[in-house]
């Protein structure tokens, strides 16, 4: 089922607190609650209330740990461009799920562009790109062509969200610009 232009709104009511709480978390998972609560200035029940109606709305979509890519061997991160050969909603939604099934790809976006969809793929090195591209990928039903791009060196991945535009007016909504 296509997902397309769900979700684009928060109607959950985020404040200036809720979103330090969310900063936090984006720094620091393990925080425990007492200490959360410290950095931003609640005692600890009032935070965790918080914390549980945040988790519940689904602004928190869970906790993991972020693993170092090259110490757990997977030295070699692509960027493919993947082009469809029919555009359909259901052919969207099956390469959506034929694309996130696979273990190699860490993320799946629909693009607009010369692409239809962007895939950040990583794998140990080039032998086991290979064997990715045309043991799998190249197998799939209605992907017409693939361009790779080889990352060199990452400078920057699996940054904290921004979050600037919450907490000021309704949730979700940028805050006015105070005129000059």
């Amino acid at each position: 089922m296509h997902r397309y232009g769900r979700g684009l709104r928060n109607d959950v009511p985020i404040d200036a607190i809720d979103r330090k709480i969310l900063d936090e978390l984006q720094r620091d998972g393990r925080v425990s609650n007492v200490e959360l609560a410290e950095r931003v200035n609640l005692s600890p029940s009032p935070c965790l209330r918080r914390l549980k109606r945040l988790e519940s709305a689904g602004l928190i979509e869970g906790y993991r740990a972020v693993l170092d890519r090259r110490k757990v061997g997977l030295g070699l991160t692509v960027f493919l461009e993947i082009k469809v050969e029919r555009h359909s909603v259901p052919t969207a939604d099956r390469l959506e799920n034929v694309f996130g099934a696979m273990e190699e790809v860490v993320a799946c976006h629909i693009v607009s562009g010369q692409a239809d969809f962007m895939l950040e793929v990583v794998v140990a090195d080039l032998p086991a790109y290979e064997h990715f591209l045309l043991g799998k990928l190249l197998d799939v039903p209605g992907v017409s062509d693939v361009q790779s791009n080889f990352a060199i060196h990452t400078i920057k991945a699996n940054g904290p969200l921004p979050l600037n535009h919450i907490g000021e007016g309704r949730s979700g909504e940028a805050p006015q610009r105070q005129p000059r």
